[in-house]
């Protein structure tokens, strides 16, 4: 998992305890800026998910390439 997933996950819950508590004590402001988190979380995590399959597809085609080596050669 990449970095920006866990802080994307983490945006996204704090987000939604800072709307539900908006909703709860009728604070219009802490609400705007639950739901603003959870989408600045939402970007995050994908990021993180672009990030990660990049990094993903660099590997296999890294290792790709070491398969296609003729034998004895590193």
């Amino acid at each position: 998992m990449d970095k920006k997933n866990l802080e994307g996950k983490i945006d996204k819950r704090k987000g939604q305890v800072k709307e539900v508590g908006g909703v709860a004590t009728d604070n219009r402001d802490w609400e705007a800026e639950g739901k603003l988190e959870q989408i600045k979380g939402n970007v995050k995590e994908g990021l993180g998910n672009l990030r990660q399959g990049i990094k993903d597809k660099l590997d296999e085609l890294d290792g790709n390439k070491d398969e296609n080596l003729p034998p004895g050669k590193p």
